[in-house]
């Protein structure tokens, strides 16, 4: 038993806890995947409930970081095993934590945070945190013999619309629960919500047939709701983004007669142009005008000494002024 390499190449062992919780030696079968539900590497109690590995994500460098916690084919600590029935941690099975959460109603935000931005949400996870998940899976088929295969059935931790009342739907005695005897006969990767004698539903909808596409390098199948797009199909659509990404030129414009369409960032710039014309009217307009009111202010102190002829002087040379600063040109 405990053939092949131990340690996943690059994998960081600063949180090692064989040491103080042994484990049982196993030739490994299976991987179980998990995710934390939170944010960051657990302290997992002390290494009490501690998994094989930890992936957290690295959003700046793009990429999964890996922790050991346990030598590959020792049995860890994040299932529960009840007494009677079946094996679980020690059941061949070596577990993977994946940092982030399955839960349904976090796939777009987590109180402030965005999901793919700080956080994972493994229903829809970014495509570099599905290669390097994909990665280990290969490693441990090519130096562990673990086979590339799974359940087809990997139920959301959210709303269940085949059981009326019961969320979320991969928590519990789900459909996707293994037996006894089919988690004793099961060889290749599953997940938390598979394991019997457990009730946790993570990790949700993992796009797990993506994910073995990438595990054994073939290209990625085709999802069930996708449907095939035609060279013809593809044209057409192409058409209609171009003609949504055009617009009619503006009639005032210099070349409206030998340009009569133009592309968005055109008609953006154009207008960002005339915008910053009238920001500088507005402002010549502001400034006259508070000449103007302080004119008056003047002539209202000094009434006695005007007569009427040079207060309408004074007004007529403000109101050409106006005139004058509202004729600058647009270019």
């Amino acid at each position: 038993m405990a053939t092949g390499p131990q340690r996943y190449p690059g994998a960081n062992t600063t949180y090692w806890h064989q040491t103080r919780w042994g484990g049982s030696l196993m030739e490994v079968n299976v991987c179980c995947l998990h995710s934390t539900e939170g944010i960051g590497l657990p302290g997992y109690d002390g290494g009490g409930n501690a998994p094989n590995l930890t992936a957290i994500a690295d959003f700046t460098a793009q990429r999964l970081k890996w922790f050991q916690h346990f030598d590959i084919d020792r049995s860890s600590r994040a299932l529960r095993n009840l007494s009677g029935g079946v094996e679980t941690n020690t059941l061949n099975v070596v577990q993977v934590e994946l940092d982030g959460t399955c839960d349904y109603s976090k796939r777009k935000n987590w109180g402030n945070r965005v999901a793919g931005r700080d956080y994972i949400y493994w229903g829809d996870p970014p495509d570099w945190a599905l290669r390097d998940l994909a990665a280990l899976l290969r490693w441990l088929n090519a130096n562990h013999g673990m086979p590339l295969t799974g359940p087809s059935m990997w139920l959301t931790y959210g709303p269940d619309t085949r059981r009326p009342g019961i969320t979320p739907a991969s928590y519990g005695a789900s459909p996707a629960r293994f037996t006894f005897a089919q988690w004793n006969a099961f060889k290749g990767i599953c997940g938390h919500q598979h394991v019997p004698e457990n009730d946790h539903g993570d990790p949700g909808s993992i796009p797990f047939a993506e994910l073995i596409a990438l595990a054994k390098g073939t290209p990625i199948p085709p999802q069930e709701d996708d449907m095939a797009v035609t060279d013809a199909d593809a044209e057409k659509i192409a058409r209609k983004v171009l003609t949504l990404d055009e617009i009619t030129a503006p009639k005032d414009a210099p070349d409206a007669a030998t340009n009569p369409t133009w592309r968005l960032d055109s008609y953006t710039k154009d207008t960002n142009t005339r915008v910053r014309a009238l920001e500088t009217k507005l402002a010549a307009l502001t400034a006259t005008n508070d000449k103007l009111v302080g004119a008056v202010a003047t002539l209202a102190a000094n009434i006695g000494d005007l007569d009427p002829a040079a207060i309408v002087a004074e007004l007529r040379g403000e109101l050409e002024n106006i005139t004058i600063r509202l004729d600058v040109p647009d270019a």
